[in-house]
């Protein structure tokens, strides 16, 4: 769980709520299923006529990554990097064929498996910076479909207060209800630009810093991969990765131990 995402929504949902009932309101005026088919309806339509179907189910599926998230271990990588270096260097890059099979992470696999095969340094970085490139471009569009469901969310809120309107303009011989009938209108807005504020917008926005942190694991791992091939010192890869380790947060930024007598 992330606990930033459920607190921050959590804190947001109950300033607005709190807002509400100190004012002498109560919930039962925002619970509208009608205005929460319109909002919510209305938006997926249009999120789906602007992208196609495939990238709007991976942006779905991508959803609970904001709320749920297993940190990649960086500082393991780097141990298990440094490991591998000392290894290629009492006994050779090809050694390294016998750990293929202990590596989790399926990009570091490979780059490992194309160095064993005896690629040269600049074709394995410029095959696995292609791969990395082509996957962000890939990624990038997920977050870029809940932008764009907060931007449609707010004016198909004001579709849904309209048409909320007209409806109490055709009952005007009804005085009593017309008051209660407009304050119902009015939660389309409500659910329209919450939706786009609370949910759309700061999932976005998590996903693009979830997806800039995978690149970012991704180029560490291909440095050290090539570093090992070109014959440099455990401990200088060690250094050498612990760099990237600088934009993440403080406590995963700290040094990286390795054995004395490991370079």
């Amino acid at each position: 769980m992330d606990i930033s995402s459920l607190v921050g929504t959590l804190i947001a949902l109950a300033g607005i709520l709190a807002g509400l009932l100190l004012e002498g309101g109560h919930i039962g005026q925002i619970l509208q299923p009608t205005a929460a088919m319109i909002v919510f309806g209305g938006t997926l339509g249009a999120v789906m006529l602007q992208y196609p179907m495939a990238v709007v189910l991976a942006a779905a599926k991508r959803l609970v990554h904001a709320f749920f998230h297993r940190e990649a271990e960086a500082e393991a990588t780097i141990k298990q990097l440094v490991a591998f270096a000392n290894k290629a260097r009492r006994s050779g890059i090809v050694s390294l064929d016998q750990d293929l099979a202990s590596i989790q992470d399926p990009f570091l696999k490979q780059a490992v498996m194309l160095a064993v095969d005896g690629t040269e340094p600049a074709e394995l970085r410029s095959i696995m910076e292609l791969q990395i490139e082509n996957q962000f471009e890939l990624e990038e569009k997920l977050p870029a479909v809940f932008e764009s469901a907060g931007g449609f969310s707010p004016t198909i809120g004001i579709i849904g207060a309209v048409m909320g309107l007209i409806q109490v303009m055709q009952r005007l011989d009804h005085m009593d209800e017309v008051g209660r009938g407009i304050a119902v209108a009015f939660v389309a807005t409500i659910y329209g630009v919450g939706a786009a504020n609370i949910l759309f917008l700061p999932v976005a926005g998590k996903l693009r810093h979830r997806i800039r942190e995978e690149q970012l694991l991704k180029q560490m791992a291909l440095e050290g991969v090539i570093s090992i091939l070109e014959g440099m010192n455990p401990r200088m890869i060690e250094v050498k990765l612990g760099s990237f380790l600088a934009e993440r947060p403080e406590k995963e930024s700290g040094p990286v131990e390795v054995k004395k007598g490991a370079a």
